[in-house]
């Protein structure tokens, strides 16, 4: 199909400008369309993207569907995917129908909310499938926007201080990455993305400000880039932003944010730092291990301290994170692998955890653990699902959560058994952590007044839920489904990886 890609990335864009041009009035009847045409719009997107899917071949390992075309003052307007950027918009799309059916119960400027869920699609999409570098960092940086919007409109309490941390943090990050990709244009003459991979960028080292620097103008590139991805991700220490965004913004905010943005970094990484700063990547390995480790251990400490559950689990995605980094950084097949099946899986498990907190939120409006215990006598439905997305976010086999580790570690111990070792103490506290939480919130008697008259999850609740159910048990029993995707892709992207490195910079890395 003609334009495919073109159609998946802005069809959402479409239903918002819908929306804002002929959608008016505020009363019920106008709440409730403007939900059903965001429902109907991201439900046409996933559709449209099966198609993506079903005419995608995996043995190529090239860029397919690509859509090219003059734009304006002489830039690119270039849209591709290959078999690690389809699985990410399939992602995206996935999700989006759920997301829009679980802030049903909005009822505030719900037409601007559904026009920022439907823009923050079209943008998210549109990062995975550009292949100009100016395209791409639109797409990476506009994202912000509606983000920030749906945290500091629809959020909690202090949802002003989350919205312009999260903006801050993300977008002073990005500017380090702006300088790198005119840098690069001045370089290569061209923000074309397929022929940047095949352009080398000097590696000589050289002295600046006194500062030896190893691996000289990839190292530079690399670390620019790394500013912005290491915060999108986020990674140790620029993380902070995350936990206070996750606990302000409304449950479907959560959700995208968790699924999918989080997701831009680790793909960031896997587009530019590994294949076109080869030599800069393989300089900071070293570091980016540690911090990973680090994010992995020291995160799932903090989880076991926190008192509010959506603090809690935005700690956990970002030891999860740090799995998938350590993946990346392992530069072989199973840690690359297991790198982005964890991405995959994280979307799904991490998306379905802040909706079980959404589910209680909307009943007793409030996410402290202390206010809940013995749940399970009056929800059993919802304390069954809760359990398969604990137990998935522990990693337990049989679910997607126990490949992406698996293969992390795996990938890992072949290149450093410390690092392995001690990322390996993170799925103890994982279970720690997601188990305690369980135990305080459902398991027990029920003891509080306020908790027995809570009713168990409706019909449109569990609809959203079974998707998520589904996705997270067939990645788990049936992994090849995403690894026969991405395989051909990431063995060319790791054979020129090492294919493209100078020999003098190996043997500094200690390769």
């Amino acid at each position: 199909m003609e334009n495919l890609l073109s159609i998946i990335t802005f069809l959402p864009l479409v239903a918002a400008l819908v929306l804002a041009l002929f959608l008016r009035g505020n009363d019920p009847a106008a709440q409730r369309n403007a939900k059903w045409v965001a429902l109907l719009a991201t439900g046409a997107t996933f559709v449209v993207s099966l198609f993506l899917l079903a005419g995608f071949d995996p043995a190529n390992t090239g860029f397919q569907f690509v859509e090219e075309r003059n734009w304006i003052m002489g830039l690119r307007y270039k849209l591709g995917v290959d078999g690690i950027s389809v699985l990410f918009v399939m992602l995206t799309t996935f999700l989006m129908p759920l997301t829009i059916g679980a802030c049903w119960g909005v009822e505030v400027r719900v037409k601007e909310y559904m026009i920022a869920m439907l823009l923050l699609e079209s943008l998210l999409i549109g990062v995975f499938v550009a292949l100009d570098l100016v395209l791409f960092y639109l797409f990476f940086e506009a994202g912000l926007i509606p983000m920030f919007l749906i945290i500091g409109i629809w959020g909690g309490k202090e949802r002003i201080y989350a919205a312009f941390k999260f903006f801050l943090y993300t977008f002073l990050g990005s500017v380090l990455m702006l300088v790198a990709m005119i840098s690069m244009y001045f370089s290569a003459g061209t923000t074309d993305m397929v022929q940047l991979l095949s352009h080398e960028f000097a590696s000589d080292s050289f002295s600046l400000l006194g500062i030896q620097i190893v691996g000289g103008m990839q190292t530079l590139l690399f670390l620019a880039f790394f500013a912005s991805f290491a915060v999108k991700m986020p990674m140790w220490p620029v993380h902070t932003w995350l936990p206070d965004a996750h606990v302000q913004a409304p449950t479907a905010g959560s959700v995208v944010l968790a699924a999918v943005l989080l997701k831009m970094g680790g793909y960031g990484f896997l587009r530019f730092s590994l294949p076109m700063f080869p030599v800069g990547a393989d300089v900071m390995a070293p570091l980016v291990l540690w911090l990973s480790v680090i994010a992995i251990v020291y995160t799932s400490l903090v989880a076991l301290a926190q008192s509010d559950m959506k603090k809690l689990i935005a700690y956990s995605s970002v030891a999860h994170m740090g799995f998938v980094t350590m993946g990346i950084f392992a530069f072989n097949k199973q840690g690359i692998d297991g790198a982005i099946f964890q991405m995959l899986s994280h979307g799904f498990v991490s998306g379905a955890l802040f909706l079980c907190v959404g589910v209680i939120y909307d009943r007793m409006h409030t996410r402290e653990i202390e206010a809940y215990g013995g749940i399970v006598n009056r929800m059993p439905v919802y304390a069954l699902l809760f359990m398969f997305f604990t137990m998935a976010n522990v990693g337990l086999p049989g679910t997607s959560g126990f490949v992406g580790e698996f293969l992390t570690l795996v990938g890992i111990f072949q290149v450093n058994t410390w690092v392995a070792t001690v990322a390996t103490t993170g799925v103890v506290l994982s279970a720690a952590y997601s188990l305690w939480l369980y135990r305080r919130v459902v398991l027990g008697d029920l003891i509080k007044e306020s908790l027995k008259s809570v009713t168990d999850m409706d019909r449109r609740e569990k609809l959203i839920f079974a998707p998520l159910v589904v996705m997270t048990l067939l990645l788990g029993v049936y992994p090849s489904l995403v690894t026969d995707i991405i395989g051909p892709s990431v063995t060319a992207l790791v054979t020129d990886y090492h294919a493209s490195l100078p020999a003098q910079i190996a043997a500094v890395a200690g390769h």
